[in-house]
């Protein structure tokens, strides 16, 4: 099937209205079922921005791909739009987006269908077609150009084809490099990505052999021969892709827009010896080319556990902050603010949630470092470090002491008969760590880190008012370092090792801290409107709502386009907001939510909490005025 079977006149745009993201979607949507494609559009546009959320379709080079499998879709069908403006739209490189083509795919579309529109994205790839496309003047020459680039790369397949898999290729054309690519949806960037791997082997010179792992399936698999003879493999991928067969060899794992935009990189790492050897069974993880986005060692493992602890932090603290409402003391059957709803409330996040949150932190931490091996003690251990007294620390150390341990237990019993492979598994394994782990935490880990945390939480619950201050002020500054983080990160668990120790004054600092660099950016873009673009400025209003629900990030844009002027604003202003919350006495058992938990202060009034942030925010909006330069 051709592109043009799917791309047709009635589906074409060549003068788009619209200047934002969504504006775009509206337009081609609205086309679309005005062409009679969908059956249900308003589902179609839903499953559209389901889409987006997981990555961007904007891919940057002006091009922007949005696409849905769905069975709103009537009749598979690309639509067509053009701005010669050019629109922002959340592209990876930064730049407005010109050509888009919404793919629609229905639920049910057969194989022919599915690489038909990916063809198309692996067109869009030539710098040449797509200035053909911006140049040309009616959707009839639209059609002609799309037509004559798609027979010009089937005839460059069916050669690459016949060069590659003939019956008179020499044992020697098995790939130097291999590669895997994958997107969450299979449709765009899974052959973009193949295909930019590809163009980049064939500028070096490099034989290469790509995996898909696309809407139909996985195309071009790797054989057990050729993984065997490769000298590296490159996974540029965002979906679960089978490693164990890749145990032994170099591997390189990157996110799926690695591939696409970045494969000379990716290549020369490969071929200049740069990359960790990959161990299936999980040893040395911290030595592998770590997730999508880089992070490796230490931090990886640790933000493994962070973020699967986390849904017992928000969940169980938010109802706990809720039973609050009821009174401070209504979880208390003796006082006479007693309520059993709030009462059910609280034993649910604070018996239940908060109770499994260090053992979820530690099982996870050593599953990261040791896989399944080291969950079971991890668990255990982290579970001893909550009812031992030595609470997120000891948890902390009990997931890398089980990880750890879990590896050696691996190695000291690699020698064992692979008949035993099976037993070794569900019974040595457990056994041996699960002893070994507890053991330690019991005698070695938990009675010292028990001390040093009885230490710590007398330390701060006598601080006087000028210590606390300087505390809140260095955790809200962290807060804005990094926006998300290590620094972040490392202020925010600190926070939540503090709740369950009992003491909530340094959460009430760090969520002020987080709160303001969003807020405080959106408060400029109003008062500074000739120091921002105008997509800045739309951006400043969803800051508004992202900084009021304690989401940080929506600060890195702004800061990613000029760092030397709005970093130092934002932390300036964090650690003001900190600093204030410290000094109003302001204390947070709820580790998330923004305004949301604000009538759950404790130790001042809410109002004064909401100054706090509001000082941080005026700071930060005022040193951005002063510092950043006009647009021109």
């Amino acid at each position: 099937m051709k592109i043009t079977e799917l791309l047709k006149t009635d589906t074409m745009m060549l003068d788009l209205q619209a200047n934002s993201k969504d504006g775009v979607i509206d337009e081609l949507v609205h086309q679309l079922d005005k062409a009679g494609r969908l059956s249900d559009p308003a589902s179609f546009k839903e499953a559209i921005h389901a889409r987006e959320q997981e990555s961007s379709t904007g891919i940057g080079e002006g091009i922007a791909i949005p696409h849905a499998k769905t069975d709103a879709v009537k009749t598979p069908a690309i639509a067509f739009g053009r701005s010669q403006e050019g629109t922002d739209y959340d592209s990876l490189d930064g730049q407005p987006a010109h050509l888009f083509f919404m793919i629609a795919a229905s639920e049910g579309a057969n194989q022919d269908h599915l690489q038909t529109l990916s063809r198309l994205s692996t067109l869009l790839m030539d710098e040449s077609f797509r200035s053909d496309l911006l140049e040309a003047s009616s959707e009839e020459e639209i059609l002609q150009l799309v037509d004559q680039k798609e027979i010009e790369k089937l005839g460059a397949e069916e050669d690459n084809k016949t060069e590659t898999n003939g019956s008179a290729a020499p044992p020697s054309s098995t790939p130097q490099i291999l590669a895997v690519t994958g997107c969450p949806t299979g449709i765009a960037h899974t052959f973009m990505a193949a295909d930019a791997l590809k163009e980049q082997a064939k500028e070096k010179g490099i034989s290469i052999k790509v995996e898909t792992n696309g809407s139909e399936g996985i195309g071009n698999p790797l054989t057990r021969e050729e993984i065997a003879e490769a000298d590296g493999i490159i996974i540029a991928s965002d979906t679960k892709v089978e490693m164990d067969r890749f145990d032994g060899k170099p591997v390189l794992i990157k996110g799926v827009t690695d591939g696409m935009r970045r494969p000379k990189e990716l290549i020369e790492q490969i071929t200049n010896k740069e990359v960790p050897v990959y161990h299936a069974a999980g040893e040395n993880k911290e030595e592998n080319a770590g997730d999508s986005k880089g992070r490796t060692g230490f931090y990886k493992h640790l933000m493994n556990g962070v973020s699967n602890m986390l849904p017992f932090v928000v969940g169980g603290g938010v109802l706990i902050a809720v039973s609050f409402f009821f009174g401070i003391n209504s979880a208390d059957p003796e006082h006479e603010s007693y309520n059993q709803f709030a009462a059910a409330l609280n034993s649910i996040g604070a018996e239940h949630a908060f109770q499994l949150m260090v053992a979820v932190l530690a099982g996870f931490i050593a599953m990261s470092i040791a896989d399944r091996p080291g969950f079971a003690p991890g668990m255990i251990g982290g579970f001893m470090a909550t009812t031992g007294g030595a609470g997120f620390l000891g948890g902390l150390i009990a997931g890398f002491l089980a990880g750890y341990v879990a590896n050696l237990m691996k190695k000291a019993l690699s020698g064992m008969p692979k008949v035993l492979d099976g037993i070794k598994t569900i019974l040595f394994y457990p056994v041996f760590n699960i002893f070994i782990v507890g053991l330690l935490m019991a005698f070695v880990i938990n009675p010292p880190v028990s001390q040093f945390n009885t230490i710590l939480e007398n330390w701060l619950n006598g601080m006087g008012t000028g210590n606390i201050v300087i505390l809140g002020l260095i955790l809200g500054g962290m807060m804005a370092v990094d926006m998300g983080g290590p620094v972040n990160k490392a202020a925010f668990t600190f926070g939540i090792a503090m709740i369950d120790a009992g003491n909530f004054a340094p959460h009430a600092a760090i969520m002020a801290g987080g709160m303001v660099p969003p807020l405080g950016l959106a408060l400029a873009t109003n008062l500074f409107k000739n120091k921002f673009t105008k997509e800045e400025r739309d951006a400043g209003l969803t800051n508004y709502f992202m900084g009021a629900f304690f989401i940080t990030e929506g600060a890195i844009p702004f800061a990613a386009v000029d760092p030397g002027r709005v970093i130092p604003s934002i932390i300036a202003g964090s650690a003001t907001a900190g600093a204030f919350a410290m000094l109003f006495g302001a204390g947070l058992p709820a580790p998330h939510g923004g305004i949301f938990v604000f009538l759950t202060i404790q130790g001042t009034n809410p109002l004064f909490y909401a100054v706090a942030v509001l000082i941080g925010m005026i700071v930060t909006a005022l040193l951005v005025g002063i510092l950043k330069k006009p647009v021109k």
